[in-house]
């Protein structure tokens, strides 16, 4: 069940701004700040949720917004992706969107799956390494991967028949310094 029906998230080119806007909407009206910082780019994040009209009655006060999306009836596996919960991958098709704003790939991936059966693997937003863009993993049959991406647009990649050492990498998640050494069958680690 979700915590939240409905969220917001607010990408702010300024940070004074941004801390500034943070308050302005908690002072609006009833809502939970799910997330709030400085993001890479020198923007800020906020990430809010509750009702659908407590969440946009909060988002009437924000100024400097640099991008932002309302989902009013979010997702399910979105919403438990942004609360950081990933999801299984295997060994069928896998679809990458990157966005160049994190508003960008929520709303995208919010398309991808309100309008498909696609599984969301990952969602990865408001990482310094990532220079502001955001990321999210997809898998599924591969009619269903296409519609996704049709759906989602952005810039994306499709991969029909993954190595099954990249399904495994990918259900771990993409982050380089949390990711497990592969190697050869039968190769030793010296």
């Amino acid at each position: 069940m979700k915590n939240y029906p409905a969220i917001a998230v607010l990408e702010f080119g300024s940070i004074a701004d941004g801390i500034y806007s943070t308050d302005a909407v908690l002072k609006k009206a009833p809502i939970a700040m799910i997330k709030s910082g400085t993001v890479s780019g020198g923007r800020y994040l906020i990430i809010l949720g509750g009702s659908p009209a407590s969440v946009q009655e909060s988002m009437s006060v924000v100024t400097g917004v640099y991008d932002s999306v309302f989902l009013p009836d979010v997702h399910d596996r979105l919403h438990d992706a942004i609360l950081g919960k990933r999801g299984d991958c295997r060994q069928v098709s896998i679809a990458v969107v990157e966005t160049d704003t994190i508003s960008a790939n929520v709303r995208a991936t919010e398309r991808a799956l309100k309008g498909t059966a696609v599984e969301l693997v990952e969602i990865r937003v408001a990482e310094y390494e990532m220079s502001g863009k955001a990321i999210s993993v997809f898998n599924g049959e591969l009619h269903q991967i296409e519609a996704a991406m049709q759906l989602a647009g952005g810039h994306h990649r499709i991969i029909a028949r993954p190595h099954d050492t990249l399904t495994q990498h990918l259900g771990e998640g993409t982050r380089f310094a949390e990711t497990k050494t592969h190697q050869l069958e039968g190769e030793e680690v010296s």
